[in-house]
């Protein structure tokens, strides 16, 4: 007989999609009986009205719906002529697509370490710059951006590409800049659990320069033209039709989602802060200098493991992102000869809390509650 997986009846979702389709149901499925309707399926209006309202959020020219942010990535640095030889900067504390994305147009990663933040320590940045390095990749995870000051004049200096991997950052700014509008070109995903989440996968890269944009948007499509031509050999990368319009309706409530989120982020922060075995995010605006949107709250925690299974136990759904491991420590990418001291111990520790614009007051404390116990127990 075969035994299936329990079921289990969690009090405190980590992403609580079903609650968030409720509140939109009626403005959901109207959008999909109108495209459907219509018969806009594949690079229609829809995508457009979608692109033009990215580029004005974020603060860019132009923007090129692509089918995930690992596609955006990818075919950001071939249309920036990264390939073979080249190097490009980047982090280990990220998703692997960052990685592959650099893998899959013939580079190499070279991975910084990073600082308290959790993002790429912006001072060993320049120490990574070789003559092969092209590039630099900075990551924002969490709704945070990297020191882009800092990041920028490195590149300036030695003549290097930024393109940002801004996946989880859709609204987060530094110095009132947003994240995707710095380097050469800003790589966004809407997977569901993302800020601005599709219903399935989405995404998308934001740019000022013309012919980079003109260049993705013939890559995403297996390399044809406005004329009818084809420029070359490429891939099909488009953005859904209807994940478009249906993002497009999602935008409207884009500023009261983050709002929300950063309320969230206040809460936990005054909660927790009393627990020494933490370590939690900073809190945003606290130097006037970052506005962080929190796509995720990301602590440190001592006896982490312990921890996670304690509140699982409690109905509290949590993460330990990519399975513990930085990207360097999966033996099969060849990466391991690179030693990142702060991301392998932060590894050890680091875990996601619930945080979703779903998420009640209650729930909130129920789950500050809940990791109080533990450490007082």
């Amino acid at each position: 007989m075969v035994q299936t997986a329990q079921r289990i009846e969690w009090k405190v979702r980590f992403v609580d999609y079903p609650a968030q389709f409720r509140k939109m149901e009626t403005e959901i499925m109207e959008t999909i009986r109108t495209v459907l309707e219509q018969g806009d399926l594949i690079l229609r209006h829809q995508l457009r009205d979608f692109e033009e309202r990215l580029a004005a959020f974020v603060g860019t020219q132009f923007a090129v719906g692509t089918s995930n942010c690992t596609d955006a990535l990818h075919l950001s640095l071939r249309a920036a002529g990264i390939g073979a030889g080249d190097e490009v900067i980047t982090v280990s504390h990220t998703f692997v697509a960052t990685a592959a994305a650099i893998h899959h147009v013939g580079a190499t990663p070279i991975l910084a370490d990073i600082g308290d933040d959790h993002n790429i320590d912006v001072k060993l940045v320049e120490q990574a710059v070789t003559q092969r390095t092209k590039a630099i990749l900075p990551v924002h995870l969490n709704g945070r951006l990297c020191d882009m000051e800092h990041l920028m004049s490195v590149a300036k200096r030695h003549n290097l590409i930024v393109i940002e991997d801004s996946a989880q950052a859709l609204g987060a700014s530094f110095k009132g800049k947003r994240g995707g509008s710095f380097g050469l070109a800003g790589c966004f995903s809407f997977y569901p659990a993302k800020l601005l989440g599709a219903f399935g996968d989405a995404g998308a890269m934001t740019t000022n320069d013309e012919t980079i944009a003109q260049k993705v948007r013939s890559l995403r499509d297996h390399g044809r033209n406005n004329l009818g031509g084809v420029d070359g050999w490429s891939f099909n990368c488009r953005m859904d039709n209807l994940q478009a319009a249906l993002l497009n309706l999602k935008m409207e409530k884009l500023s009261a989602w983050i709002e929300r989120r950063r309320q969230i982020a206040r809460l936990y922060h005054e909660r927790l802060l009393p627990i020494q075995e933490l370590r939690l995010p900073p809190l945003s605006d606290s130097d006037g200098i970052y506005y962080d949107v929190f796509q995720n709250y990301e602590i440190e925690a001592k006896e982490r493991n312990a921890l996670v299974r304690f509140l699982k136990n409690k109905g509290i759904e949590v993460l330990i992102p990519w399975g513990g491991k930085g990207v360097h420590q999966f033996k099969n990418l060849g990466l391991s000869e690179f030693h990142l001291p702060r991301t392998e111990r932060l590894f050890q520790e680091v875990l996601l809390l619930p945080l979703h614009p779903e998420l009640s007051d209650n729930q909130i404390e129920y789950v500050s509650d809940a990791i109080h116990e533990f450490y007082h127990r």
